[in-house]
């Protein structure tokens, strides 16, 4: 893989004006005296058990990468253009109409 020179850095976000640091200092300063109560749907809690369980696996099975690469490197790595089609196709329908998924 070759890395592009032309890619520009994005520069980050720009100084605040006059306004915006007077807002922040004000609602800072009453930060301390003021509560707030915030509730997390059903659908947090699932996203965060989700997110553990997969930070406890491997996200890549080193043993199966390894031997795709030997067998890319012996000439036995053969492509089923039709299986990787099809499932192409179908990976476009789900993400077009994600009811199907």
């Amino acid at each position: 893989m070759k890395i592009d020179p032309t890619i520009k850095p994005v520069p980050g976000p720009a100084p605040l004006d006059e306004q915006a640091r007077a807002l922040r200092s004000s609602t800072s300063a009453g930060a301390g005296t003021a509560s707030a109560e915030v509730q997390l749907s059903p659908l947090t809690a699932r996203l965060q058990a989700i997110q553990s369980s997969l930070s406890e696996g491997e996200v890549v099975d080193a043993a199966r990468v390894a031997e795709i690469k030997q067998a890319i490197a012996e000439g036995r790595f053969t492509v089923n253009a039709e299986a990787v089609a099809d499932r192409l196709i179908e990976t476009v329908r789900q993400l077009i109409d994600p009811r199907r998924g």
